[in-house]
């Protein structure tokens, strides 16, 4: 193995990860020490810092979809996209939330891979609006191991009109909302470098009225997965119980955002909170299904296909869950 990293001045263009192993295949200790190593070398190359304190951006209207758990191709993943089309075409879009898990089963092999087009282009193509990525355990690998795999999606920035990850962890700014996209696979794994010290100074100096966080993996769940500390039924052990995400969530951005959006679960859902306030929607049945066993005291599920649209104006946030037949089947208001 060999890593292409040129400290200080790395970027994700410069990292490379070539596997040297005739059969493919990386012991999970290399694989590890190997992600570790690549997401601290890139950790300069991340997208512009929030607003400076006290400096609140201009108030405005925007408009978004969120949805994960997409990149199959399948005949399921149109049936959301088509009905995604005909929300934004009635209601306006400005851009959408990809929640990871964006090229099933194991990512992609090089900004080349066709699967891009196969799993994205074709499927939005007629969504003429960015879409801000997260990345999900599958896109790292069949484990959520291979750190390279993650990074090709980074790269991909360069190369769609559509796809914006210009890290594997960033910040943007619409109007008068922050959004702190994270890279929950990370958090999964304990390998997340500096990415907790930098988004609790991101969350913290934000003057926006709204602060909305997205990542791959849930905090609370009712679907197959569960809520992170017990994820599988699991309790105890970080690298499968997601001890780290619950941590990284209870200590960076609950109380302090007000929504965090997650896949992993293939259902929609609506939680009670138990987040200090932070609200928590699950969006990830934007290509496939899951039942919802879980207890979680949740304002809306449905383990059926369809995505979240949400409207902020001012101090006003309407949110809707919408089916494949463009149905709102569930919706919400918060009032600042």
């Amino acid at each position: 193995m060999e890593l292409g990293i040129k400290p200080p001045h790395c970027t994700p263009h410069s990292v490379k990860l070539n596997n040297r192993f005739s059969n493919g295949r990386l012991p999970q200790s290399i694989i590890l020490y190997s992600l570790l190593i690549l997401l601290a070398a890139c950790d300069n190359s991340i997208i512009e810092p929030p607003p400076e304190p006290g400096q609140p951006p201009e108030i405005g209207t925007i408009k978004f979809v969120a949805l994960g758990d997409t990149g199959t191709g399948s005949q399921n993943q149109y049936a959301v996209a088509n009905a995604i089309q005909k929300t934004c075409e009635s209601q306006g879009c400005d851009f959408a939330l990809l929640l990871g898990d964006n090229v099933y089963d194991t990512g992609v092999d090089g900004i080349d891979d066709p699967q891009f087009q196969s799993k994205f282009e074709e499927p939005y193509r007629n969504l003429n609006f960015p879409f801000y990525v997260v990345l999900g355990n599958h896109d790292y690998g069949t484990a959520g191991l291979i750190a390279e795999k993650g990074q090709h999606q980074v790269i991909y920035s360069d190369t769609s009109d559509k796809w914006r990850m210009p890290h594997h962890y960033y910040q943007f700014t619409q109007a008068h909302v922050d959004f702190f996209a994270l890279d929950t696979n990370a958090q999964f794994w304990g390998v997340d470098t500096n990415q907790k010290q930098k988004m609790t100074a991101w969350i913290n100096a934000s003057a926006a009225t709204w602060k909305i966080v997205f990542g791959h993996h849930p905090y609370k769940s009712n679907g197959p997965h569960g809520n992170a500390g017990k994820y599988e039924g699991i309790p105890g052990v970080p690298f499968i119980s997601g001890d780290h995400i619950k941590d990284f969530a209870e200590n960076v951005w609950c109380g302090k955002a007000d929504l965090y959006l997650s896949g992993h679960d293939h259902s929609r859902q609506w939680l009670e909170s138990t987040c200090q306030g932070t609200q928590l929607i699950v969006s990830g049945a934007g290509a496939k299904t899951t039942d919802l066993p879980g207890t979680n005291t949740a304002l809306f599920q449905a383990d059926t296909l369809g995505f979240l649209y949400i409207s902020i104006t001012g101090k006003q946030l309407n949110a809707a869950f919408i089916n494949t037949n463009g149905d709102v089947e569930f919706s919400h208001t918060l009032k600042k």
